[in-house]
């Protein structure tokens, strides 16, 4: 027995042709929104072109992982709409044959993608993340010149702003160049004009020399800013033949603020889980020492207080020698508590009233210090939970990257299930309505990710709740659509959900009966007659039975309709009497006879909420059948 069918490979066929289009749209896509996040860097810059093609390729698979899911989400989408169109699937389901069936080899083939994706994110992507800021920072390492642009101001420079009003590329040069340096305030700056320039990195990598060739420099050399409003403002020029100057690195021209090496990006899971451990074991241990260290020098709690706990706990994360040293300590200082003990009387001291004796230049001195010595201490403890706070964000970084692998890679599986069922629910192939149905998909997933991701790396969420919060959301809604289109239910058949809402409002259809053109026979207006007065008399027998009583007629009305199988019998009954008169006079050539049928209320048998229009409905189908047959006796049946 043959493994795969003839339907298996024209399924395959079918959607391996439109995945290999619509992953090449959406890498172009994901790449585009990449590009733009670097093209100032990258314009203008006058590099070669196998730079660019370096750049292309390795930005094309970081962004694999990303343009796979919408690719798949795509292709499943306009594969089974076109299927659907064509009404081959129609084909399949009436030859026996299941959906799930149908969908099984596009289920091993998707599981593949997730599999190669996720082995793409652990294992190619880092390095080609790596590989990519590299060369990123030895763009700007070489060549941090061509970040100035030709002909406007460039302020990407603290305090500094400069014009240059060509560049050659090749060499490096700047000419005709006007540097406003604001480094003395914005009152005060230093003007410089030089014909030629250059820019390049110092050897240490930190700071950046900018050399200048035959130039002046005006330097505002005022006391003071009110001085500007004087008549005459001193100022000092000097004439150079060279000049250079060092300007400190700033980090608008680093692509890269880290080592490429230390980024949550460049790192598989083997590598993420290890330095997450060392990252945590590290912090643990460090504040541990921050509060023991804390809690003697700068809060000097008691040695027996509320916090010795909190005292033991810390303890339990610090290593052997710090335990050691602090015992030791704790040694001599027990030994020193008792000798104090024994030697000094113990006394109460008011130091309120020592401070209230003291001069007042002894009070300065003493708040000043105190002052001082609080701002010391509040700049510590500020700098120690700053440094604290970054090493938790990054370790949630380290853990985004980590359930991002995970996640990525579910995603191929979850909009396979998503697109296939809906583009067999839809049954519209083409680049039309899919791919809106498509982006509107990925952008609603993309936005949960994201918003996910931010919560989540600020520490407001649980990182891996903010992480699988796009998968937890749009999961249940490939399970309704795979259900939904095994059960041929119409999903997006709007005339089912206007018939529900008006079904739900108790909106109901009016009657609007025409002239037929081809009438075969005419009605027995005689048979109608009866049947009207039958309708008459039982429309008066029901109506004066439900007119009773308001509140027990109501309750019992309510009873008969759900012993009764939720349908009201006699309304039943008078409903189908009057459909065979309007079934039967819908053939009449009298336009009064058509017009008097349109007054007919159409009644709903299975709904009993609606109590003051079944009476309403039965006076007016009296009315309009004594009009009727009225009508009948006086100007038809009297002419026969």
């Amino acid at each position: 027995m043959r493994l795969i069918k003839r339907l298996d490979l024209f399924i395959l066929k079918n959607y391996l042709t439109l995945f290999a289009g619509t992953f090449c749209i959406s890498l172009f896509v994901v790449m585009m929104q990449f590009l733009w996040k670097y093209i100032d860097d990258l314009v203008g810059k006058g590099l070669s072109f196998d730079v660019y093609c370096k750049f292309f390729f390795y930005a094309a698979e970081t962004l694999v992982p990303m343009a796979l899911p919408l690719a798949i989400l795509l292709a499943s989408l306009i594969s089974f709409g076109n299927i659907g169109e064509r009404l081959e699937l129609l084909a399949i389901k009436a030859a026996g044959i299941s959906l799930f069936r149908t969908l099984t080899p596009l289920i091993i083939l998707n599981g593949l993608f997730a599999i190669t994706s996720f082995v793409f994110q652990n294992d190619i992507a880092p390095n080609a993340q790596k590989n990519l800021m590299q060369l990123l920072w030895s763009i700007k390492e070489k060549s941090p010149e061509m970040d100035i642009p030709e002909g406007a101001f460039y302020d990407g420079i603290p305090d500094n702003n400069i014009y240059v009003s060509r560049k050659n590329p090749d060499t490096g040069m700047l000419y005709d160049v006007i540097i406003y340096n604001f480094s003395d305030g914005g009152g005060r700056a230093h003007i410089i004009l030089a014909d030629s320039a250059k820019l390049q990195m110092t050897f240490d990598k930190k700071n950046l020399l900018l050399q200048l060739w035959q130039g002046e420099q005006f330097e505002d050399i005022s006391p003071s800013a009110n001085t500007l409003q004087a008549q005459n403002m001193p100022y000092r020029r000097e004439t150079f033949v060279e000049k250079n100057f060092i300007i400190t690195f700033d980090q608008n021209l680093n692509m890269t603020e880290d080592d490429p090496s230390r980024s949550a990006m460049a790192k598989n899971m083997t590598k993420l889980v290890q330095d997450i451990d060392s990252m945590e074991n590290y912090f643990d241990s460090l504040c541990s020492t921050y509060y023991v260290e804390m809690r003697r020098t700068t809060f000097r709690i008691p040695h027996k207080s509320r916090f010795s706990d909190y005292d033991s706990l810390a303890a339990e994360n610090l290593d052997a020698a710090t335990k050691k040293n602090l015992m030791k300590e704790e040694k001599i200082a027990q030994a020193a508590r008792e000798k104090r003990a024994y030697t000094i009387p113990k006394a109460k001291v008011d130091i309120d009233s020592l401070f209230a004796k003291a001069d007042n230049q002894t009070k300065q001195r003493i708040i000043m210090g105190a002052v001082q010595k609080v701002g010391i201490q509040k700049y510590d403890i500020e700098y120690k939970s700053e440094y604290i706070a970054d090493g938790d964000k990054d370790i949630r970084k380290h853990w985004i990257q980590y359930w991002r692998k995970i996640t990525y890679s579910l995603a191929c599986l979850m909009f396979f299930f998503i697109g296939a069922p809906l583009g067999a629910i839809i049954r519209k192939g083409g680049l039309g309505f899919p791919v809106v149905i498509a982006v509107i998909i990925f952008i609603v997933y993309y936005i949960i990710d994201t918003f996910g991701m931010k919560v989540g790396r600020e520490g407001e969420m649980p990182v891996w709740l903010g992480m699988w919060l796009s998968t937890f959301v749009l999961a249940p809604l490939g399970v309704l659509f795979t259900i939904k289109s095994n059960n041929d239910s119409t999903v997006f058949n709007t005339d089912a959900y206007v018939a529900l809402w008006r079904k739900v409002l108790g909106i109901r259809t009016k009657r609007h009966i025409v002239r037929k053109e081809v009438i075969i026979n005419d009605p027995e207006y005689s048979d109608v007659a009866a049947h009207l007065e039958e309708l008459i008399t039982h429309s008066r027998e029901y109506l004066g039975g439900i007119q009773r009583s308001t509140i027990f007629g109501y309750i019992r009305y309510i009873f008969q309709f759900y012993f009764s199988k939720n349908e009201d019998v006699k309304a039943a009954e008078i409903n189908t009497t009057l459909e065979y008169i309007v079934d039967t006079l819908s053939n009449s050539k009298d336009h009064k006879v058509l017009l008097l049928l349109n007054g007919y209320p159409v009644i709903d048998t299975r709904s009993f909420r609606f109590y003051r229009r079944r009476r309403k409905d039965l006076r007016t189908i009296i009315q309009y059948s004594e009009l009727i047959k009225q009508h009948i006796y006086a100007n038809i049946l009297s002419v026969q």
